[in-house]
């Protein structure tokens, strides 16, 4: 417990600090708006703890880029923003939550309410304007979060933000294409022994598991490794098959996944950086 205080009393004067500089910066949509997370994450992630491996490396800034990502814990967010500047899609009913909300909303997330068609389209639009106007933009694929053992079937739907930013009726028009590129979030050690069955549940929140319990717990723990793997990134264009392209990412996720539990934390990795000449076209419809 002496650890998640001093933990919490070095986070909240952080968040204070730099909370007034990013409103201004998202108010008059300067870069602070994307590199401010990202330091507010980085150290985040050093005073809980978590150490980052990267295999790989996600795309420059110079394209809009759709990252489709498993999803096993809140942590995911810190560990995902510290090494990448993004925004995120959460579902709607994270909007609500007492200060986790609040830093959603600073976070500049897109929420989707999945029980109404309607707003889920909204959402899908507001991801493609997003992608147009420079941001990195990750998209949880599974839908939900697992335990971290495997990875859960890839959903398509919103992957379809991809032919909004791309201009469904913008014919004629030069519009910046979009590329999809998969990674894999995969927590391998936990106060330095390998994430086992055992220890699994003290890093992955997932279905009934309350939140703040979780969070006690693990900002109390310290010393979470945790690999964050970035694949081959696939070039969309407005006729692109968004369910090849979504089954493509999972199965990309998986391998990756699978291949970081087996490496763990011994540096097994030779990391493989992402060149322009890695991204290849995306599947058309039959």
């Amino acid at each position: 417990m002496l650890r998640f205080i001093l933990v919490i009393a070095a986070v909240v004067p952080l968040t204070l600090l730099l909370t007034p500089f990013h409103i201004l910066a998202c108010r008059y949509h300067l870069r602070w708006q994307r590199t401010i997370p990202q330091l507010y994450h980085r150290l985040v992630c050093a005073l809980i703890g978590v150490r980052i491996h990267q295999v790989g490396k996600p795309l420059g800034h110079d394209r809009p880029v759709l990252m489709l990502s498993n999803h096993v814990s809140w942590l995911d967010i810190c560990v995902i923003s510290a090494v990448t500047p993004a925004v995120f899609v959460a579902k709607s009913e994270v909007a609500t939550w007492p200060v986790f909300g609040w830093l959603a909303r600073m976070q500049r997330t897109i929420f989707v309410d999945r029980l109404a068609r309607q707003r889920t389209g909204d959402a899908t639009k507001e991801i493609g304007e997003r992608l147009r106007g420079g941001d990195a933009v990750i998209l949880f694929a599974e839908g939900t979060s697992s335990d971290g053992s495997r990875v859960l079937p890839f959903r398509s739907a919103l992957v379809g933000a991809v032919h909004h930013a791309l201009g469904d009726d913008a014919q004629g028009i030069d519009v910046q294409p979009i590329t999809v590129q998969p990674m894999a979030i995969t927590y391998t050690a936990f106060g330095g022994l390998p994430i086992g069955r055992e220890l699994r549940e003290r890093v992955a929140w997932y279905g009934d598991a309350d939140l703040i319990p979780h969070f006690i717990g693990l900002l109390a723990a310290g010393a979470i490794d945790v690999t964050v793997s970035w694949g081959d990134a696939i070039a969309t264009s407005a006729a692109a098959d968004r369910k090849a392209i979504t089954r493509d990412a999972e199965q990309s996720v998986r391998r990756m996944s699978e291949a970081a539990r087996r490496a763990g934390v011994k540096g097994a990795y030779a990391p493989q950086p992402v060149a322009p000449e890695t991204i290849t076209p995306a599947a058309q419809p039959a």
